[in-house]
């Protein structure tokens, strides 16, 4: 891919390690008694000026549950004024009517909460906390109410798996922008639950048709993440069917590839830490102590990610690399080595030499 077109799409950005919940699956290892964040309001600022100067992304603004950072209005305002686009990811539970206004007049343009479960038994178990189901859902609705576009999020696990349909429907039901799968990564509290929790490849193979189906036969957004096996899927079930892997056939999943590490993705941790994703404890750089932009343009970490020749195993000769490439977090959890191959990829290529191409960056 060429490395000089890249810039990142999306920012994720952690204010902080705060939450009101304690999921089994959290990447942070939130707790109500974590730090509220090392970044200041200044910090933010600086950041995204910063980052205003070589790309437009939209920014994500994450926790732990960002409602607890005490400053997180002034903080999405910040990344407005400097021209960002802003988003924020929250588990919905602390939102009302007040609270929307003040993230509307703030900036942010749509949210995103998480919903792992059809009812109440299964969300409010992989949440650890009873009543968070029906808080989510109130979160919702409220949105809604304001006009704010919602993108649901659903963690997957053996836990939640044999609700997936139960969860699409009720999904469909309450009438969202989008609806995200995320496939688990074993990192914070995931990775202690890793054996028993994580579906295998066979299961997200059978998942991710179904994704697949989906999208094909729905009109709102289906988007799977740290899944990249789906769209080496999509291409293989588009081409069976007769169907071109456009965006008005496919929306967004036509337009983007797998593993956006450190290729249209970028993540900023509470101090000021700079990882390819979320999931990838390997740091490439300090905002605190340097720039994104430069961080971003010459940090080895993101340069190996970028070059594929660089890729091992069944990844490394597979035709499907440009458009999936593999979860480079998942193969780093297990392996050790971030360029080894995807571990839960259950196909594997035969004929080398026919790569597909990837995304238009």
């Amino acid at each position: 891919m060429n490395a000089g077109a890249m810039v990142p799409r999306v920012l994720a950005v952690e204010v902080t390690r705060r939450c009101n919940l304690k999921c089994i699956h959290c990447r942070a290892t939130a707790t109500p008694e974590a730090p509220e964040g090392d970044m200041s309001l200044e910090d933010y600022r600086v950041l995204f000026a910063d980052t205003a100067t070589f790309a437009s992304p939209i920014v994500v603004l994450t926790g732990g549950e960002p409602l607890l950072r005490s400053d997180i209005f002034d903080i999405a305002a910040a990344a407005r004024e400097a021209g960002l686009r802003v988003a924020l990811s929250t588990n919905g539970t602390l939102l009302d009517a007040v609270v929307v206004e003040k993230l509307q007049a703030a900036g942010v343009s749509a949210c995103s909460i998480s919903l792992d479960g059809a009812a109440a038994g299964t969300h409010d178990d992989f949440r650890r906390q009873p009543g968070s189901f029906a808080a989510s859902l109130r979160g919702i609705e409220v949105l809604k109410l304001a006009g704010v576009p919602v993108q649901i999020n659903t963690s997957l696990t053996e836990r939640n798996a044999g609700d997936l349909e139960d969860i699409f429907n009720l999904v469909k039901q309450l009438g969202v922008r989008a609806w995200h799968l995320f496939m688990i990564v074993p990192t914070g509290r995931a990775g202690s639950v890793a054996n028993e929790e994580l579906i295998k490849a066979e299961g997200y193979e059978r998942i991710l048709n179904r994704v697949y189906e989906w999208n094909r036969d729905e009109d709102f957004e289906i988007k799977p993440t740290c899944a990249p096996q789906y769209y080496r899927i999509l291409r293989q079930r588009a081409a069976g069917d007769g169907i071109p892997v456009d965006a008005e056939h496919f929306g967004i999943n036509a337009r983007t590839r797998g593993c956006l590490a450190g290729l249209g993705f970028a993540f900023v941790s509470y101090q000021g830490e700079v990882f390819p994703c979320g999931y990838y404890p390997i740091v490439a750089g300090s905002v605190i102590e340097g720039k994104l932009s430069e961080i971003w343009r010459t940090s080895p970490l993101f340069e190996k990610l970028r070059d594929f020749k660089g890729y091992k195993g069944a990844c490394g000769h597979c035709r499907y690399i440009g458009v999936c490439g593999g979860c480079r977090a998942r193969a780093l959890a297990f392996s050790g080595d971030d360029l080894a191959e995807e571990p839960f990829c259950y196909y594997k290529d035969t004929e080398e030499g026919s790569m597909q191409p990837g995304c238009k960056e």
